[in-house]
């Protein structure tokens, strides 16, 4: 049984403000859906554990899928939704792929969680997959290989662009500029010709999304990429 596990953020606001935030409801659903299609055994998990919120966003009706519409009225799916699994009670347990769902409130979890680290590194090191989308990407900022070295130092990834912040207004309200830190751990930061399109990148077991709108496509070459070792 191919064993994916997707972490997920518990911050369901940005730090010093009111305004909602959470999962982005589609960097979750499309790669949800292409594993089930699968057969493959899906762990949803988070840093705490427990509920996941959705940032409103993404439900909006111009931007929210039909996947996506899918799975946030099917009252099972939200149900496993909200009773993720903390990292720490899953952080020994063996996964083929380790993919990081996007969303602003990742920015705040995700890229100091110690346990989330450790677990991204085993898996690197043993050559099994990480993926990381849009601002799930965080996760990969301070995650360091037994070297010593970051582990996206090198490596031709994606994420969300500092430019695509200023589309939503949300340049004044993110903790840090993600394109920047990419670039400043030594990554070969790469983006799309036109912003909010499709972008992802692969380099080795290292798979990257740009956006929202690479959902579809994240979902489609991880599952290549996993074929090609099974």
């Amino acid at each position: 049984m191919t064993e994916v596990l997707i972490i997920l953020t518990n911050i369901n606001h940005y730090a010093n403000s009111k305004l909602k935030t959470g999962l982005w409801l589609s960097e979750l659903t499309h790669l949800y859906h292409a594993a089930m299609e699968q057969g493959y055994n899906i762990t949803l998990a988070s840093p705490n554990g427990g509920p996941i919120p959705i940032d409103p966003e993404s439900l909006k009706k111009f931007l929210i899928d039909s996947v996506s519409k899918m799975y946030y009225h099917n009252v099972n799916f939200m149900k496993k939704l909200n009773n993720s699994k903390a990292l720490k009670d899953i952080e020994n347990e063996d996964f083929d792929v380790i993919y990081l769902a996007g969303g602003h409130g990742t920015m705040y979890d995700f890229p100091n969680d110690v346990v989330m680290q450790k677990m991204i590194q085993h898996q690197y090191e043993n050559n099994k997959i990480v993926a990381a989308i849009c601002h799930g990407v965080s996760g990969l900022l301070n995650v360091k290989l037994s070297n010593g070295e970051y582990l996206i130092k090198g490596k031709t990834i994606t994420g969300f662009s500092w430019f695509e912040e200023t589309l939503p207004n949300r340049k004044n309200k993110v903790p840090f500029n993600l394109e920047a830190g990419l670039k400043a751990r030594g990554a070969n930061y790469k983006k799309a010709c036109i912003p909010m399109t499709s972008k992802v990148v692969v380099d080795g077991k290292l798979i990257t999304g740009q956006n929202p709108f690479s959902s579809k496509e994240m979902a489609e070459v991880v599952i290549k990429e996993i074929n090609k070792i099974k």
